[in-house]
């Protein structure tokens, strides 16, 4: 159950973390960053290790990482932090990504949603960009300031890659369910 409480924590921190930001306090938001981003990497470790991967761990765990990421995105696009292009393509692509797990699900029935390592990838560029993003806010120097820009691009890349891959490979499994049914 300890995985399970970790991202319980994680959840409860994105408020917090979201105040901290809109509140300009960038050190305490980027402290409750990486603890944050320390439960998400503790309690992946944790759930392998102690072989407790559950039902509700795999439900919460991506919803906690959307709740965090998808908040600070939004939060900081709308302070003028960010560019809303790159916001734009992360919520396009997680809309896109529910609306299809959504019609495969009650359509076809397919019940396979695990991320595949393109979508891996992704979440992390997402964290490793916000915490650039956070860093370069309270510590400018010239080389947090190109590594901002350079997770940014590779966000964006690794953002819309994903997504075309999640949509090929739903459509495979769709097809699968289909041939399967009509056998």
């Amino acid at each position: 159950m300890a995985p399970n409480l970790l991202t319980l924590l994680r959840i409860a921190l994105a408020p917090f973390l979201v105040a901290a930001i809109l509140e300009r306090r960038f050190h305490l938001g980027f402290g409750l960053f990486v603890a944050a981003a320390g439960t998400d990497a503790m309690d992946g470790i944790l759930a392998r290790w102690l072989c407790q991967r559950t039902l509700l761990g795999q439900y919460l765990d991506p919803l906690a990482d959307k709740l965090m990421l998808s908040s600070l995105f939004l939060t900081l696009t709308w302070m003028g932090i960010l560019e809303p292009r790159v916001a734009i393509l992360v919520f396009a692509r997680d809309i896109g990504m529910l609306l299809t797990a959504l019609i495969l699900y009650t359509t076809a029935k397919v019940r396979d949603f695990r991320p595949s390592l393109l979508g891996k990838a992704n979440s992390f560029s997402q964290v490793v960009a916000i915490a650039v993003v956070l860093l370069d806010l309270i510590y400018q120097r010239a080389w947090v300031t190109a590594a901002r820009a350079a997770m940014l691009d590779a966000t964006i890349f690794l953002t819309i890659v994903s997504g075309f891959h999640y949509a090929w490979v739903a459509s495979h499994r769709a097809s699968l369910v289909a041939e399967a049914e009509s056998t």
